[in-house]
């Protein structure tokens, strides 16, 4: 059995990699990210990862086990994906300056003919930001590729006044949740940090 990460992330490689889970393969999915009006963020990442983990067990083999995962921010129920420019990320940065969001995972686990999906949800909370923290964050570049247009385990992590819930869900993976989902299909990573 071969573990696969249908992801390009190196955030979510390093989580896995930090976990114990040294041997496994990436596969970068091409998916349609495009999802119905009106879902929830929740139902958005879940539906995602699922079909990311679907798109990734195409090129796997019939024992391997799949791992997607899809992230979003959101701010009073709105999805904030990842800006498209500099000006976008400032209206994110300033819309979430202050205030409490939320960041959700989804995670599908894909192995012997059956997928189990679930989701993580994480209150991230941003102290008050001025316009001038805001492009410094900007010009640093590493908001360009993230969703809500910050990464917490980089120089976002500056603005960051406090977090409840799993801060490796923040990165993009939940690795608590994720470990408690491959045991049900006989990977446990402990186990083999034992050896």
């Amino acid at each position: 059995m071969n573990i696969i990460l249908a992801s390009q992330s190196p955030r979510r490689r390093e989580l896995l990699e930090r976990v114990g889970l040294k041997e496994f393969q990436v596969i970068s999915p091409d998916v349609d990210e495009r999802v119905e009006p009106g879902l929830s963020p929740a139902g958005m990442v879940e539906e995602l990862s699922l079909r990311k983990a679907r798109a990734a067990a195409k090129k796997a083999g019939p024992e391997d086990v799949v791992i997607a995962a899809d992230t979003v921010v959101a701010l009073d129920g709105k999805v904030l994906g990842k800006p498209r420019d500099r000006e976008d990320a400032f209206a994110m940065l300033s819309a979430l300056s202050g205030r409490e969001h939320r960041v959700y995972t989804g995670v599908t686990v894909l192995g012997g003919g059956r997928a189990v999906t679930e989701h993580e949800e994480t209150a991230v909370c941003f102290r008050a930001l001025a316009p001038g923290e805001i492009w410094g964050y900007i010009a640093t570049g590493e908001p360009m590729d993230k969703a809500g247009a910050y990464g917490i385990q980089g120089v976002g992590a500056l603005l960051v006044r406090g977090i409840r819930g799993d801060y490796c869900n923040v990165v993009g993976l939940p690795v608590f949740r994720l470990g408690r989902m491959l045991a049900r299909f006989g990977v446990e990573p402990l186990a083999g940090a034992a050896r």
